[in-house]
């Protein structure tokens, strides 16, 4: 019984593979119609002039990736932030070291502390700042260091 149940599944096995063989090739046609356009397909067009290709001779690609394109620079575009910083670092600059020194220590409390406060500009009451807010005020205070220390 056991031998007669092997045999079943074997015959059975072998019958799905030689069923299931036709789908692992398959015809595909390849055209370019009058707008000069490819196109591909499993079904031959009417009145087309066709490419025959089968499945396994394509060869395949990676898809869903693009490498990014790279931009050159045309000439280095200052923001406006970083004028008014040039400016101060040529006329004073006393004032551009305390900017600096203070954005230094302003990015060690934002750094080194998450529950911080501040004052509403509003109604004067001390509200808790977000780690979005903290976030932001640390990548403003990265950049003044850039513009006012790193010279």
């Amino acid at each position: 019984m056991e031998t007669m149940m092997t045999g079943k599944f074997y015959l059975s096995a072998l019958l799905s593979l030689f069923l299931c063989a036709p789908t692992f090739a398959t015809t595909i046609y390849k055209w370019v119609d009058e707008n000069g356009v490819t196109h591909y397909s499993q079904e031959k067009p009417p009145e087309a002039k066709t490419e025959k290709l089968y499945s396994e001779d394509i060869e395949q690609k990676k898809v869903g990736f693009t490498a990014p394109k790279v931009v050159e620079k045309k000439g280095e575009q200052k923001s406006e932030a970083a004028l008014a910083a040039e400016a101060i670092n040529e006329k004073d600059k006393a004032q551009a070291k305390a900017i600096c020194e203070n954005a230094k220590h302003q990015l060690n409390v934002l750094e080194t502390h998450t529950r911080l406060t501040r004052k509403n500009e509003e109604n004067g009451e001390m509200v808790r700042m977000t780690e979005e807010d903290r976030q932001s005020e640390i990548s403003a205070q990265k950049q003044r260091i850039k513009l006012f220390c790193e010279k």
